[in-house]
């Protein structure tokens, strides 16, 4: 195991990390801004690296990582794939908007303003109550890539 304070190890170098800590919520917040906004958004751990490192959300469109050296830690690999397959697209709450209409009795009741605002309330709600389930899911281990190969670290959550 790789001491914080050995000297034989690069602080340029990810294997010398055993666990990183970060919030279950910058984990979860970074997996739904990735599905609802241009750029990508991760869990950044920058150099110099040691024993215990701090993950924090980062939102990107070019990816910097040569440059700077960071480790950028997918979201989807952070939650547990399960709950990540359960996140509700905008697609599923246009569908269900579709099928309560079909229910109503006076389609022209809504107008199509109303009715997206509906759409719109119904994904919000959703996500939220996927967000609540997904801070629950955090991995306990993560690999990270380096020069060596794989490396598996331990998640430690916050809060």
């Amino acid at each position: 195991m790789v001491e914080d304070d050995d000297p034989s190890v690069d602080a340029d170098d990810p294997s010398a990390i055993r666990s990183i800590a970060l919030s279950p919520d910058d984990a979860v917040d970074a997996y739904a801004y990735g599905r609802e906004n241009p750029g990508e958004a991760v869990l950044r751990v920058t150099p110099p690296f040691h024993g215990r490192m701090r993950a924090r959300i980062h939102v990107y469109r070019v990816d910097d990582t040569e440059l700077t050296g960071a480790v950028h830690l997918s979201p989807a690999e952070i939650i547990e794939d399960d709950v990540v397959a359960e996140y509700p697209d905008l697609e599923s709450a246009r569908a269900d908007a579709d099928d309560d209409s079909d229910a109503d009795d006076d389609p022209d009741e809504a107008t199509d303003s109303e009715e997206t605002d509906r759409i719109r309330e119904r994904h919000a709600e959703a996500v939220e109550g996927w967000q609540e389930r997904a801070r629950e899911a955090i991995v306990q281990t993560v690999a990270l890539e380096t020069d060596d190969g794989s490396h598996r670290v331990e998640l430690k959550t916050l809060g």
